[in-house]
Parts: structure tokens; C-alpha cells; sequence
């Protein structure tokens, strides 16, 4: 399936998963929320994307602080201790027999049921919705072979006093709308600029550039804390390789040396076109990526096995 940054290879076993709802395992073709859900209604909630390694999810505590602190900024009770909500993951991993690498996993909490189609919170009645579906899903290998090409949009990211880009919410029409405009030029994701014209991220990457050896990244302001993104910046410092939380602008973007997308989903993925222009030059027929993202790369899968958690 060609899907840009998250394109991946359909696997069979998907379609026996065991999906859990409020806290029930149900077969995928059985797992349904209400039409009178808050996130259905209006994208009312917060969401994970989460990676299996060896059995067990990297970075989850991390993961689960963003959750609960984007749960709290919406102002509405998960319901569930961080704790239950870690033994919910994983009693949904050991119902799929989820016990090695391959597994990604959609993790997402609404508001909950509402009395009536309305935006007032006030409405809602009963707990939160809590869903968490594991699935197989591999990034394709097509992605570091040939690299990611993005277009910037003229699809800003909002200003914090607008719609705060760090909270993880369901509602993501801002991203949508850019992934659009980028996939009707021809690319596979779309670079997303702040209110003054700044590099700010992508529509569901964080976008990093190396430059003489420097590598840099945006300022933070307008993009989600993303967590590979923090732990990217965190192993450059770990190896002594200058990196930069900065701003800039696209006339460094195409004078990069290099350039790379950052996710849960496929960690590191090289950028090889931006707007048309070339980004470095391609040394390996069969490999897109840059020496320094390269390293990189093999820097942070390091870091994810060694920081994944069990129960």
C-alpha cells in the first residue's frame, strides 16, 4: 500500500486481531463505538502510536505522559490509571500472542459517549472510550530505498494562543488538508511552514535537516513533542553530534546536505526531494540514506530496544 512516510505491506494475520474496547477483546469486524461518540461526533480525544520491540513498547512511559498531559489540556478523566492503562496494552498484546517485533499499535482515548450530537462537554455522558488496536505492520522497505519527497503546503501550522500543535488530539483537519494539497503535487508528504514562514514539521513526521555536518530541526513552537524526535535530538547528544533546535527556512532546506523524517511508526526515513530540488547526493543504489542519518538511525534502534518496557 503506498501511504508516503507510512507506506507498509499488507499482512494477513490483521485480519484475526482481537481488538480492545473499554477493555473488551473483540474480533476486528466486531470492534465499534457509538455514532454518539465524542470522537466520531468531533474528534474529541487523544491518541498514541505506539511501537513493539521484543514483546514490549518503546519509550511507554513517555508516551503514556503525553497522553495523559493532552487528556488533561482537553480537560476530561481517562478513567484509568497510567498503570491499568500500561496492563491494558499489554493484555491486548498477549491476547494477539504480540511477542516480538512488527507491531504497531493505535492507541486512542475520546471523551466518551454524548447525550446528544454537541460540542459541550457537558453532554457527555458516562466514562471514556478506550481503544487500543495492535496490528502487524512493518515500514516498507521502498521508503529507505527510494526516500520520502515533500512538498510544502500552504497549509500553516497554527500559533499556540490558536490551536496548541502539541496537543495530540483526534482532530487533525489542519494535517489532512496539507497531506492533500501534497499528494495532488506528486509527493509523499507534505512540509508544513509556521505563521512566519519558518520549517515547522510535516503533516505526521517530524522534518530534520543536516547541514555541514550540524544537524537541525525546528524550534519546537509549532509541531507536536514528538517522541522520536526528542529521542533523536537526545542521541546526537549522547554521540557528540551538533544538533539544533532552531529556526529556519527553506532556503536551508534546499542547501542541505541532508534530510530526514522522524516517527513511531518507521523511526528514520530519508527525504531525497523537497519542492523539486535534490536533497545531497545518492551514493547507494539501493539506500537513500545519508552517512549522518544513517548513524542516526542506527543510534536511536538502539535506544528503542534498550529503553522498550514489559509489565
Amino acid at each position: 500500500m503506498s501511504t508516503g512516510t507510512h507506506e507498509y505491506a499488507d499482512d494477513p494475520r490483521n485480519a484475526n486481531i482481537l481488538i480492545s474496547v473499554n477493555g473488551d477483546l473483540v474480533p476486528r469486524d466486531k470492534a465499534v463505538v457509538s455514532v454518539f461518540d465524542s470522537g466520531f461526533i468531533l474528534g474529541d480525544g487523544v491518541w498514541e502510536g505506539l511501537r513493539v520491540v521484543d514483546g514490549r513498547i518503546a519509550f511507554l512511559d513517555d508516551h503514556l505522559d503525553r497522553l495523559y498531559v493532552g487528556a488533561k489540556a482537553l480537560d476530561f478523566d481517562i478513567g484509568l490509571t497510567k498503570a491499568e492503562m500500561a496492563a491494558r496494552l499489554f493484555d491486548c498484546l498477549d491476547a494477539n500472542g504480540m511477542d516480538g517485533d512488527g507491531v504497531h499499535i493505535r492507541l486512542m482515548v475520546t471523551r466518551g459517549v454524548k447525550a446528544t450530537p454537541y460540542q459541550d462537554p457537558r453532554v457527555t455522558i458516562g466514562a471514556a472510550t478506550v481503544i487500543i488496536i495492535p496490528e502487524y505492520k512493518n515500514p516498507s522497505d521502498g521508503v529507505t530505498a527510494n526516500g520520502v519527497r515533500l512538498y510544502t503546503v500552504a497549509q500553516r501550522r497554527t500559533a499556540p494562543d490558536m490551536q496548541d500543535q502539541k496537543l495530540n488530539s483526534h482532530s487533525k483537519l489542519n494535517c489532512i488538508l496539507a497531506c492533500i494539497q501534497a499528494t495532488k503535487a506528486g509527493a509523499d508528504e507534505a512540509l508544513m511552514l509556521d505563521p512566519d514562514g519558518c520549517v515547522a514539521t510535516c503533516n505526521s513526521t517530524h522534518f530534520f535537516i543536516v547541514k555541514n555536518g550540524e544537524v537541525w530541526t525546528s524550534d519546537g513552537v509549532y509541531c507536536l513533542g514528538g517522541i522520536t524526535r526528542g529521542n533523536v535530538i537526545r542521541v546526537c547528544r549522547e554521540a557528540g553530534i551538533p544538533v539544533y533546535e532552531k529556526r529556519f527556512t527553506l532556503f536551508d532546506v534546499y542547501g542541505a546536505d541532508e534530510a530526514f523524517v522522524t516517527g513511531t511508526f518507521a523511526g528514520l526515513a530519508p527525504v531525497v526531494e523537497v519542492d523539486g530540488r535534490t536533497i545531497g547526493e545518492r551514493t547507494d543504489a539501493d539506500d537513500a540514506t545519508g552517512p549522518v542519518t544513517r548513524q542516526l538511525r542506527a543510534l536511536y534502534k538502539d535506544l528503542a530496544r534498550r529503553e522498550a518496557r514489559g509489565r
